[in-house]
């Protein structure tokens, strides 16, 4: 229930809800309060002191905006509404005060400082700093942390607003980071001089208002200003995160986080942030032949040719990747399916139902995970499937939300109740009595660990039908991010994976470098990247990876979005529709668009809901039938978070945060 009420700012009269700060009903009068250490995902610290206003008939000083409430102001004397301003002369007064203060210890850095441009600290200073220091003393200088490979800190620049202690310990579950010492003496520092271990760390560089905390792999590239950015979709996992893709000509420079409440919030897991130098190295960037056990680069038309010569009157089958934009997916069907063959997405062996979408997606949104009670984890390690998902699911945590998980044991930053390992302890749950759940909003996870062997229906049936009885929401977690889109477009043959390359002469790989093709089949393999795929294949046809080309990606809750082209690909590589389009017509079987927004309009008939961009389709409910579970323990799917796909492989990044983490697991104890 809201409390709605009456105030002043600055002259406007407003209503606002009395649980608001001050700080949040001027962002609601459209009033912009300078800030350094509020943020609204985060805690409220109060110690920046810049968000000071006025409160008129209150104290005679000003108050933090972000710290005080609506409903903490008092009427006036006839009853009015209470009166805040924002730019008396008190107010202004204040504010400059709090910035010279910020500025005393602060070194003149800026040249060369990566956060210029971009930098809270200088945006403020040019409103409310003065030209001149009044402060003779010398300045204090503070060793600088090592947080690992990732974040490199010049901490004399440090305001101490604590938003990277609060991000660590609230969003992120880990408790390296803290303050010590008091007065001038006060740093921030890292407990015993650890390196973080979390795998979203990445964003404290953003939430850092100065340049206290910048991006190492960045440092010293670009200017802001010299960027080109372009909104974009992350397919480094399957929860489709918004991102801001920054370019500078050709080269891909950052990854930044968009805000998306429904998606990811403002928070990306580092693999996303830091894959960019992936992009660079191991790129095909022309087409390959294979002669006498050797690949030789080859023109495209003789490539193109070559492929539909190997591809006439052959068994052919299609494999989709995970990276595979929805497009590119729907024109291999179109084409391979013309040839008489068959196409398949689940190359992992996951036993997802086609056709049903409630089967293979669920019909819980990503917010159901804020205001569930009950949280119930199968068959999957959120931490490394989907790192924002589980920031996410410890927010409900915090908020009161049991979490309980059938699987294998896995540090997840929050408690949890570990019911069992196996299917046994599925099973036992779906015979007991879920009535009491009725009415309590719960959200059941199950991962592709759970559904990846052979009794993988009907783990999912029994699932399902255990969510049914006790009315809970059900997701299924995917760790492909182009899986949801390409199920939906039915790229999927009866039986699955063995069925689909059972007896094929000609195997089309569409960047599917996750399976192990056997010996025989001619492999014609499409891809951005010289990873396990490419070493198989027999032709290459280079293609544009997802920061390349606009795509269509279906998140792990079925919402369609669209990544945009933030620059082209290199050397002769082309777009993925494009390479099938051409394909088609070397066969004489010409597929029937000819530019990307032909292509989108045939998708969009066959598939209605694609169109809903940015929007989550209701899936209607259909429980997918239980069948006899196995007695086997579920195990994960993900065994290294940084080296999940070729991008990921082919950054050095990447390679060195995968030794760090098993360096990390294999450092004996003392007491060992």
């Amino acid at each position: 229930m809201s409390d709605l009420r009456k105030i002043i700012i600055d002259g406007n009269e407003i209503e606002v809800d009395g649980a608001m700060t001050l700080i949040q009903a001027c962002e609601q009068a459209g009033i912009e309060v300078p800030r350094f250490c509020y943020h609204e995902r985060l805690s409220i610290a109060g110690n920046c002191r810049m968000c000071l206003v006025e409160v008129v008939g209150g104290p005679p000083k000003p108050a933090a905006s972000c710290a005080m409430q609506v409903k903490d102001l008092r009427p006036g004397p006839e009853g009015q509404p209470p009166v805040v301003k924002t730019n008396s002369p008190m107010v202004k007064k204040a504010r400059e005060g709090v910035m010279e203060f910020l500025l005393i210890n602060h070194p003149l850095d800026c040249p060369i400082c990566d956060q210029g441009g971009e930098c809270d600290l200088q945006d403020q200073a040019m409103a409310y700093g003065v030209d001149f220091s009044r402060f003779r003393e010398p300045k204090r200088a503070v060793e600088d942390l090592d947080l690992g490979p990732l974040v490199e800190t010049h901490m004399t620049r440090c305001i101490s607003c604590t938003r990277c202690v609060r991000f660590t310990t609230e969003v992120a579950g880990i408790t390296q980071m803290g303050q010590t010492g008091r007065g001038e003496d006060a740093e921030i520092t890292s407990y015993l001089g650890e390196t973080l271990n979390s795998n979203m760390q990445g964003n404290i560089i953003d939430l850092c208002p100065v340049g206290a905390l910048v991006s190492k792999p960045y440092a010293f590239t670009a200017r802001p200003w010299e960027l080109t950015k372009t909104e974009s979709i992350d397919v480094m996992d399957a929860l489709g995160s918004n991102i801001r893709v920054d370019t500078k000509g050709r080269e891909v420079m950052r990854f930044l986080p968009r805000n998306h409440d429904g998606v990811n919030e403002e928070w990306i897991s580092d693999k996303t942030r830091f894959v960019w130098d992936g992009l660079r190295r191991q790129r095909l960037d022309k087409p390959y032949i294979r002669e006498n056990g050797k690949l030789r680069p080859a023109s495209w038309p003789e490539a193109l040719t070559k492929a539909a010569e190997a591809m006439k009157g052959k068994k052919v089958a299609g494999l989709v990747g995970d990276l595979a934009p929805t497009e590119a997916a729907y024109a291999l069907k179109a084409l391979i399916e013309g040839q008489g063959g068959r196409v398949e997405c689940r190359t992992d062996g996951v036993k997802l139902p086609g056709g049903n979408r409630s089967g293979y997606v669920g019909n819980a949104a990503i917010e159901d995970i804020d205001s569930a009670k009950m949280i119930l984890l199968i068959g999957t390690n959120p931490r490394d499937e989907a790192p924002v998902l589980n920031a996410r699911i410890r927010k409900a945590w915090a908020a009161g939300a049991k979490v309980a998980l059938i699987g294998e044991p896995v540090d997840l930053t929050y408690d949890y109740i570990h019911l069992g390992t196996g299917r046994d302890m599925l099973a036992k749950l779906a015979e007991m009595d879920h009535s009491d759940k009725h009415g309590v909003p719960g959200v059941m996870i199950i991962g592709q660990g759970a559904l990846r062997e052979a009794d993988g229906a009907a783990v999912l049936g029994t699932a399902m039908a255990t969510a049914e009885a006790g009315q809970s929401k059900f997701m299924v977690l995917h760790t492909a991010a182009s899986r949801v889109g390409a199920m939906d477009v039915g790229c999927i043959t009866e039986g699955g994976m063995d069925k689909a390359i059972e007896g094929a002469e000609v195997i089309y790989n569409l960047g599917a470098d996750e399976v192990e093709i056997a010996a025989g089949p001619f492999v014609i393999y499409q891809g951005s990247h010289g990873d396990r795929g490419a070493h198989r294949a027999d032709i290459i046809l280079p293609a544009a990876a997802y920061t390349e080309e606009q795509g269509l990606f279906v998140n792990t809750e079925g919402r369609p979005q669209l990544a945009l082209r933030a620059g082209f690909a290199p050397g002769e590589a082309k777009e993925n529709w494009a390479i099938l389009r051409a394909l088609s017509a070397e066969l004489g079987a010409t597929l029937p668009f000819d530019s990307l927004a032909q292509l989108r309009q045939a998708l969009v008939k066959d598939v209605p809901h694609l169109a809903m961009i940015d929007q989550v389709p209701e899936n209607e409910w259909q429980a997918e039938p239980a069948g006899k579970l196995g007695d086997a323990d579920f195990r994960n799917v993900i065994q290294d978070f940084y080296l999940t796909n070729p991008i990921a492989r082919a950054s050095s990044l990447m390679a060195e945060l995968s030794a760090g983490v098993k360096a990390r697991k294999d450092t004996k104890i003392a007491a060992e």
